[in-house]
């Protein structure tokens, strides 16, 4: 009889268990904690997404994702920023590791496949950074024999050699801040990247003033944020967040905050669902 009510409770004791656990892995807003919500971001990228040495996010992406979180009905405390690579963007909207992302992440048809987007958010364009006091390079054609740089693994600089300068002498660095130094030192010409990524660079305490942006809008960058595909309940109420911190001026104060210390010419917010091609 003492065996059986033993049996019994510890049966009871296992249902609590795995109904405990079952509720602990709710990933709902992308966490194991119902009441947050993960975000991907960038962590590395002055202007758009960086983690600062005392653990502070800050960038023009973060400003987004928390504005369209607190819409959601998340608190900035209940908000877990997430970093994601580009390579592995989509494959944390579909693990569901994330909500959504907001990290320089550009429409496209290929990704269009995978995920949905909302937004866009911001129109950059690829452009090139070159030395504040530096007035020879007036137009694409100009990086003709002048060394460009970019990172390991980007196409930027690559488009330009294919499409716009042939003759461009490519350098690849490990990444931008290197790109960054050795334009200051005279070592190479010119950084190409997207426009909005190379102003948040020169923003920099470090680098202002040193750098400017050429304005050359070489290609069309729309960035929207990413989430998983067919939840279009989500994609409409971050979309109409996303509205809402244009309509307010949220949005001018965030682009200021971010760019405003490299002159960056940025472009009005683009209207919803207006892809630019």
């Amino acid at each position: 009889m003492q065996l059986r009510k033993v049996t019994a409770a510890s049966a009871a004791v296992l249902a609590l268990a795995v109904t405990a656990t079952a509720c602990g892995s709710d990933k709902e807003g992308g966490s194991g904690d119902s009441k947050k919500i993960t975000i991907g971001i960038k962590i590395d990228q002055p202007g758009i997404g960086l983690k600062t040495p005392d653990g502070k996010y800050v960038g023009f992406d973060v400003d987004v994702a928390t504005y369209v979180a607190k819409e959601l009905g998340y608190d900035a405390k209940d908000i877990v920023f997430k970093e994601t690579k580009s390579a592995d963007r989509e494959t944390a909207i579909d693990r569901g590791d994330v909500k959504f992302i907001a990290a320089s992440y550009s429409i496209n048809d290929e990704r269009l496949q995978k995920v949905d987007f909302a937004g866009p958010y911001l129109l950059a364009h690829q452009d090139i950074l070159v030395r504040a006091d530096d007035s020879s390079i007036k137009s694409p054609a100009d990086l003709n024999n002048k060394k460009l740089c970019s990172v390991a693994g980007s196409t930027s600089a690559q488009n330009v050699k294919d499409k716009l300068a042939p003759k461009a002498d490519l350098q690849t660095y490990g990444g931008y801040s290197e790109c960054l130094t050795g334009l200051e030192n005279k070592v190479i010409d010119a950084l190409t990247t997207d426009d909005s990524i190379l102003a948040g660079y020169a923003s920099q305490k470090e680098f202002q003033g040193k750098f400017k942006l050429a304005g050359f809008k070489m290609t069309n960058e729309n960035y929207g944020i990413g989430l998983k595909k067919g939840d279009a309940d989500l994609k409409k109420k971050i979309n109409d967040a996303l509205t809402k911190m244009v309509s307010d001026g949220a949005w001018d104060k965030a682009v200021k905050d971010n760019f405003g210390p490299a002159n960056y010419k940025n472009e009005p917010a683009p209207k919803i669902g207006n892809v630019v091609k």
